[in-house]
């Protein structure tokens, strides 16, 4: 029976899980929230077992789950203390008889600025905010322990996340859109089905080493509103310039525009033999608009 153990149970976890947990017989997946946790295991369909990880603390069936893994995906991100899911159960993965292969999500931010210019995974990392500096650490921790054991580690650097309910299409609906304009600035993006696409394919391949998850177009963020506007047959909201926008964004969203890049994903498609479904923002958002509500 393969089994496998998901660190943070989000976004992007619970979409692979519903397109792609059926290659494997067990799940266990952790959540910080105990009232989440009930929540999710009331619903869960089979095979499926919500247990409860703060960060700190290790419960007896946690540690029973890491025993009884084949495979890890780990979606939490790290902290200003570091990994949290190393610190509380390094040894333990380290020890774990069964474990041979580890998928870790990680983000494009790990790169910093390039001024525009296309990078790579053979790209220098020159993170220089604090969150993508941690990553980049929390990257080369998981290698050095899937080196110590002997076991794949695939990072998966993701570009910015969209997705059913969390697109410009629901920014729009919801009133909350703006289109900002910030010369030179562009951003990839991944639709979240693609990431999934991307998690199966290195655990199937027990694929090791870096791979960006990003679509093929980096574009303006203006440009996915006015598109995602079209769609809706509504006019897109006037455009501000980033000078205007931010005073009222908050330091997380402003940092996002802090760095400029392109990043290439030919790894992805090379290596994991993914074949994008939306290869840009237009192929994501033309088949979001067409979901039912």
């Amino acid at each position: 029976m393969a089994t496998l153990l998901c660190f943070g149970f989000g976004y992007s976890a619970q979409h692979w899980l519903a397109s792609h947990g059926a290659s494997f017989d067990r799940i266990v997946a952790s959540v910080r929230d105990p009232a989440h946790a009930a929540e999710l295991n009331a619903r869960a369909q089979r095979g499926l077992t919500v247990l409860v990880f703060d960060g700190t603390a290790t419960s007896a069936e946690l540690r029973a789950a890491i025993a009884a893994a084949d495979a890890v995906l780990v979606s939490v991100p790290p902290d200003a203390a570091g990994d949290p899911v190393l610190a509380a159960c390094g040894e333990a993965l380290a020890a774990a008889p069964h474990l041979s292969s580890i998928v870790y999500l990680s983000t494009v931010g790990v790169y910093g600025d390039s001024g525009g210019a296309w990078v790579d995974e053979s790209s220098e990392c020159r993170p220089h905010l604090d969150r993508d500096r941690r990553r980049l650490a929390a990257e080369q921790a998981w290698q050095a322990l899937g080196a110590r054991k002997g076991v794949p580690v695939a990072i998966l650097r993701l570009a910015g996340i969209y997705g059913p309910s969390r697109s410009a299409l629901d920014n729009l609906r919801s009133g909350t859109a703006r289109r900002i304009a910030k010369p030179g600035q562009v951003f990839n993006r991944i639709h979240v089905a693609d990431i999934a696409q991307a998690i199966a394919a290195a655990f199937e391949r027990c694929a090791d080493g870096v791979f960006n998850v990003t679509d093929d177009e980096p574009a303006p963020q203006g440009d996915t509103i006015v598109f995602a506007a079209d769609l809706l047959g509504i006019a897109p909201p006037p455009e501000i310039s980033f000078a205007q926008a931010l005073p009222a964004m908050s330091a997380m969203a402003a940092s996002f525009y802090a760095d400029v890049k392109r990043v290439r994903n030919g790894k992805l498609k090379s290596v994991l033999g993914v074949s994008l479904r939306y290869p840009t923002y237009r192929e994501g958002l033309t088949a979001l608009a067409r979901r039912p509500d």
